[in-house]
């Protein structure tokens, strides 16, 4: 005879606990996990990368300010201690809502009797030609390295011909004017002033950034008055900021504009825009915009009581009606309530609605320059806000090793106007060495977010 029902679902007759599968290590999943740490429950985490990112240093690593293993840890590191927890590494290929189990490559499907769905976020190209195949994404750490390594190899091949100069060797177009944006516009700047020692036999000052925007303003969730900041702040750093531009059209050699106008650049950064995974269109179920999953208020996708989603992935509304954003202290909040939830309906209570509780944004411009804005209306911009943006990274790092790691990096970078890892990791091109195709960020692999990703103070990233 089975067993009393929890919520839809049957208890084990043989007395196994019920097996909550989380896909995805970004903040939203991670926070999950943790939060079912005391509950008998059955967690298993599958996520195609062994790892858990800080996406909001991913910009850092691609502009030589932090190394790759200072923003990332190992997924059975994080939850070592976390008795109730196993990880599979595979990409997860599609979901049978029906019989409740997950198509994982490589291996066999993984059944669930919960299942929170955290996978994050992908690059939205907006159908532009060219875009996905010759701009680089920020998405993951391997893109990261990729346009890491394309930025140092322009900058070699400009040393090795200065003729190249007049090809856009060293013109680097940034593509979306939301944080992801700023951020990386401002971070090459930095970057292009250590290379000028780097490299004494070129006239570095040929090197420029081009930060392209089709609104009429930069970070556009921001108060007027900090928007108008971050444009002064960047212009101050020498980045062209051209507001009213779409782009086209990217091609290995230039970005051009809708306006007619083609701007010579082997690099093209694209943070434009940001969709869900692509493994929500693998259910089946209702879509919103950006492709993300309808859900009720307790996260539940409709007609399945077991399955939450979270974060960037998941179209959830405020009582207005609006989408939540995607923002990693939206996906931290509802990651602790799905798995709040599964604690109810295993004790047979009914289900809650999900608040969010929003404690503010903030992004950095660069060197003693950031923007602030609490839910109050409160703003601050300039040095003490840089100071509070870095602090609160520093700490919202998963791991101490990297805290620490990161904290003295900076240090380092701040008080000797130098950075970090100028290595040249990723693969070689196929064709020439000015080819702007990434060679190891292959696949989306969408974790979080965010093209234009906007730090929170509560929790910058996923």
């Amino acid at each position: 005879m089975p067993g009393p029902t929890i919520r839809g679902f049957e208890r084990h007759p043989d007395g196994a606990r019920p097996r909550v599968v989380v896909v995805g290590t970004g903040h939203g999943g991670m926070e999950a996990v943790k939060a079912l740490k005391r509950e008998a429950v059955d967690v298993l985490v599958v996520d195609r990368n062994n790892y858990h990112k800080f996406q909001p240093l991913l910009y850092q690593v691609a502009t030589a300010g932090l190394d790759s293993d200072d923003i990332t840890q190992p997924a059975r590191h994080l939850y070592h201690n976390q008795k109730n927890v196993d990880f599979r590494l595979g990409t997860v290929t599609g979901v049978d809502l029906a019989r409740q189990r997950l198509e994982v490559e490589p291996g066999p499907p993984v059944p669930y009797d919960y299942l929170i769905l955290a996978p994050g976020a992908s690059t939205a190209y907006y159908g532009v030609e060219g875009a996905q195949q010759y701009g680089f994404p920020l998405k993951n750490v391997p893109d990261a390295i990729a346009l890491r390594s394309h930025v140092l190899r322009q900058f070699e091949a400009a040393n090795r011909d200065p003729s190249l100069l007049a090809s856009g060797v060293l013109t680097f177009v940034v593509v979306g004017g939301g944080a992801t944006g700023v951020e990386t516009a401002g971070a090459l700047t930095e970057l292009f002033a250590v290379l000028d020692e780097d490299f004494p036999g070129l006239d570095t000052s040929q090197a420029r950034v081009i930060l392209l925007d089709g609104s009429d303003a930069l970070m556009q969730a921001y108060a007027p008055n900090l928007q108008a900041y971050t444009k002064r702040a960047l212009e101050r750093r020498g980045v062209d900021v051209r507001l009213h531009q779409q782009v086209s059209r990217v091609t290995p050699e230039a970005a051009h504009l809708a306006s007619g106008e083609s701007i010579p650049a082997k690099t093209v950064v694209w943070a434009a825009g940001v969709r869900a995974n692509p493994l929500v269109d693998t259910l089946g179920t209702e879509q919103v915009s950006g492709g993300r999953a309808v859900v009720d208020d307790s996260l539940r996708v409709a007609g399945y009581p077991g399955v939450f989603v979270v974060g960037d992935a998941a179209g959830a509304s405020d009582p207005n009606g609006d989408l939540y954003p995607q923002v990693a202290q939206v996906a931290i909040q509802q990651g602790i309530h799905a798995a709040g939830e599964i604690e109810r309906a295993l004790r047979g209570l009914e289900p809650t609605p999900f608040r969010y509780t929003d404690l503010g944004m903030m992004a950095t411009i660069g060197r003693n320059a950031a923007i602030l804005e609490l839910p109050s209306g409160f703003t601050m911009k300039g040095f003490f806000a840089w100071l509070g943006w870095a602090g609160l990274h520093v700490v919202k790092l998963a791991g101490f090793r990297n805290q620490i790691s990161v904290l003295l990096n900076w240090a380092y970078s701040y008080f000797t106007y130098d950075r970090g890892p100028r290595l040249i990791l990723a693969a070689e091109p196929e064709h020439d060495d000015l080819d702007p195709r990434p060679r190891l960020a292959a696949s989306p692999e969408a974790d979080s977010p965010r093209g234009s990703y906007s730090p929170d103070l509560a929790e910058p990233p996923n």
